[in-house]
Formats: C-alpha cells, structure tokens, sequence
C-alpha cells in the first residue's frame, strides 16, 4: 500500500486513493489521523499499533494482521497518514473484488499464502471477542466451544497438497463460508469504520426472556443471534422477545399458535431434536392457518449445532412458509414449516410437536438440518423480532406484545438488567 514512509515524495497509490475522497472526507481522515497520532505521543508523525486497534476496537490476532496490512508489515510498526487513506480508500470506495482480496488476506495469519484452520480460529476469536466482548468470549468459559466449532464446521478446506502443512482455505472456500455465515464477511467488510451501536456487522440482539422462562434452558445465545442477524437489516436485529418456550408452555401446537397469534411480524423458530442438533427458521410473516405455501423470500434456514449455516432462499419456488391447522386432508399436513414440497419439506414440526422431518430442499438448497431425516423435538422456541418505527414505537411482531412481556419487562428492573436492556433504555 504504497511507501507509507510519510516522508518524501507521494507514492502513485496514495495519489490514486486520495483522488476516491472529496476535500471534506479528506480533511476528516487527517483530522482522524492526526486525533490517533496524537495519542500515539508521536508528535503528530504515526499511529501505533495498540492506539489503532483500540479506535476500531478490533481484538486479538485479527486487529494484529489488519494493523501489519496496512502498514505492509513495516518492521517499524508505524502507520502514516499515507497508509490510513489507501486502506479507507479501499474499504469505503474499493470494488467488491478489491474488498475480497483484501478480506481473504486478514484470514492468512502468518502471511505465508497458505490458511490454516487454526489461523481461521484465532479469526473468529478475536471477531467474538469484538462482538461480544472480551469477558463473553472466553471458549470453554462464557463461550461453549462447541458454539465457536460450529462457525468453523461451515469452513471448507482444500485437501493437503505436497509439501504443505495440511489442508488450507482457499478463496473459493473462503466465500463459500462468507456465503453460510454471512456476519463474517459483514464484519471484515467494516473493520475501518468508527465503532457505532447496532454497526453492521457487530450487531447482536438483545434476547429478552419473559420472568416464567428460566434463562439456563433457553437455546438460543447471543453469538447464534449474531449469526442470524447476518441475514437481516438492522432495523431486525435490535431486540427478540421469546413467546414460546415448550419447556415453559409445553410441547403443544395449540400453545404455540396462541402464543404468537398477536405477533404479526417476523419470528425466529428454533428447533432442539433429541439427538442433539440444532437449527429452524427465519419467518417473515405471521404464524396463521393456511392451506398452502405463503411468505416471502426474506424467509430462510438456518443451523446453530453442530454447523452454524444459514441458507437463503434460491427463487426456484415461492414454497416459503407453511401453517396448517385443523385440516383432515393427507394433501395438507398439519404443522409449521419450510421450504421443499408437501411431505418432502425443509422443515416441518408435525402438530404433535412430538415429530418432524427435515429434507433437503430446493427452495433454499439446505440439505437435511439434523442427523436423520425424522427427528424428534426436544426443545422449540419462538422469538417475536421487535422492530421500533422512527418514533420510537414497536411496531410489526412487537405490537402484539404490548402490554405483556414488554411492560411486564417495564416493571422489573432486574430483569430489564438481566437482558441488557436497562442501560439503552436510559440513553
């Protein structure tokens, strides 16, 4: 990235980035620069490498390999105004093609061309560090380790080839698993922007869990939800408030359908089979009684154990959501679901809520989201997406909570603690 020396004549590449930037937008990178210099105690010349991972709030190994990236791993460790506007040149006004080359770039730790697992790991480390805080992402610890070797199952590897250390990520591989967990890629492409809450990339939503649901059954935690919001505009990845729990409300299809009956919004469903697999579906309209297919292509599947994939829709059909209710025809199973066909879904939790069958589908290409075809539920979830209009007022899914979880949540202050909700509410 240029000479970054700071000194003497101006490198063709810094030339070339500057001319991305109005004068404004320069102006503020040198006011950035010169904000970061200075607490660098360099009187003004550089930016160090402790002062610049603090700024964007980067920990671990990641912040270490972007840091010697854009200052082309110089021995004297110094970052120049130089270096600052090349990389925010390529971040802010870079081509996608310039944006992957340079992403895949952070994952090769060592800098020798060749990815390892272990180098993908310590990635995800410090981006769970980042997102969730240091203290939340200790593995065997606040952190499951089974929930950080979920992310890594999504990664594919390229068999060893001789004379190599083992098998590596290719950059085919490496959008591959951008592509089934799509907050990896949205977090690399913001690492040079100022950290702001609800940041595109770094934004977890907030789980509010009703005072009649003990917090230690419930399945989904705060680094699966990240996961999610990957998939999701910001506006849906504020705050989830769980309506249904079947260890609370019982594994019961009336139940359910009553418990979000008022929600009219989207809807995480969580499915924990007993043979230990984790995964659901993201709904984006209302759990009511149809005698077919409905819903939209903001819909998709998802895994959380033991691989963390998210699985878009493919416009090969409109076989989105389904719901049926009461019907006595064997062409219209009762239950909720995803994606495939009648009697060969993505997803389908039986009205029992004692079975289920989950096949690959064409709808989103999933393939079969646990062990066997036919599971058995040992835990289902539902969690209403609050999203808040420009007044401040919840609107769609949250609407039908007021008056319940949200204001009994009003008049419990420990529990507004608990979720993490008291601090924002006060700002």
């Amino acid at each position: 990235m240029g000479n970054g020396s700071g000194k003497g004549s101006l490198s063709p590449e810094f030339l070339s980035s500057s001319k991305r930037f109005s004068e404004a937008e320069l102006q503020d990178i040198k006011k950035l620069f010169i904000s970061l210099a200075y607490q660098s105690r360099s009187h003004g010349e550089f930016v160090i490498a402790s002062v610049f991972q603090a700024h964007y709030g980067i920990h671990g190994a990641l912040g270490g390999r972007l840091f010697d990236l854009v200052t082309q791993s110089r021995e004297e460790k110094h970052l120049y105004y130089e270096d600052l506007v090349i990389a925010k040149a390529l971040y802010e006004k870079g081509s996608p093609e310039e944006m992957d080359k340079f992403m895949y770039q952070l994952m090769d730790l060592t800098g020798n061309a060749h990815i390892q697992r272990a180098e993908i790991e310590a990635v995800l480390l410090s981006i769970l560090e980042t997102v969730l805080s240091p203290k939340d992402a200790v593995p065997d610890a606040s952190l499951p380790e089974e929930s950080l070797q979920a992310f890594l199952n999504a990664a594919s590897f390229t068999d060893e080839v001789e004379g190599d250390d083992g098998p590596f990520m290719s950059s085919q591989n490496f959008q591959k698993w951008c592509t089934l967990v799509p907050s990896i890629k949205r977090f690399l492409a913001t690492l040079l922007k100022s950290p702001a809450p609800g940041m595109v990339g770094r934004q977890v939503p907030s789980l509010v869990v009703p005072p009649d649901t003990n917090p230690k059954v419930v399945v989904l935690r705060r680094e699966h939800a990240w996961h999610l919001a990957g998939a999701l505009q910001q506006h849906e990845a504020v705050m989830w408030v769980l309506t249904y729990h079947s260890s609370t409300h019982g594994l019961s299809f009336n139940t359910f359908l009553g418990n979000v009956a008022g929600v009219k919004g989207s809807t995480v469903l969580v499915v924990r089979d007993k043979a230990g697999y984790v995964y659901g579906g993201y709904a984006t309209q209302a759990w009511e009684r149809h005698s077919d297919f409905y819903g939209d292509m903001k819909s998709f599947l998802f895994t959380l154990h033991p691989t963390a994939s998210i699985f878009r829709p493919t416009g090969a059909n409109n076989n989105l959501q389904w719901c049926a209710s009461n019907y006595t025809s064997e062409s219209i199973p009762n239950g909720v679901g995803f994606g495939g066909q009648v009697h060969h879904f993505g997803l389908l939790i039986s009205s029992s809520f004692e079975h289920g069958h989950t096949r690959h589908s064409v709808t989103f290409n999933n393939p079969a989201l646990s062990e066997t075809a036919v599971f058995e539920p040992d835990v289902i979830e539902c969690w209403a997406v609050v999203v808040k209009g420009d007044n401040d007022q919840a609107t769609d899914g949250s609407s039908a909570l007021k008056g319940t979880v949200l204001e009994r949540f009003k008049e419990d202050r420990n529990m507004l603690n608990m979720v993490g909700l008291a601090a924002s509410s006060d700002s």
